[in-house]
């Protein structure tokens, strides 16, 4: 996800920044989903989400 945000930085692109925030918009609800189902669905997944506490970006979120 990182790379859809930066590359275009990288390159100087500013126009390909907009696809890359929308595509934030679209990862976050997917990534809850598919921790909603992993919980539900694989043992030991909320001793794990306890232990590790970030999701995408480590120290950040």
């Amino acid at each position: 996800a990182l790379m859809f945000l930066f590359t275009p930085l990288a390159l100087g692109s500013f126009w390909a920044l907009i696809p890359a925030v929308l595509m934030i918009f679209v990862l976050v609800p997917r990534i809850f989903n598919e921790e909603k189902v992993l919980q539900r669905d694989l043992d030991g997944y909320r001793e794990y989400m306890q232990e590790v506490k970030y999701r995408l970006i480590p120290g950040v979120w």
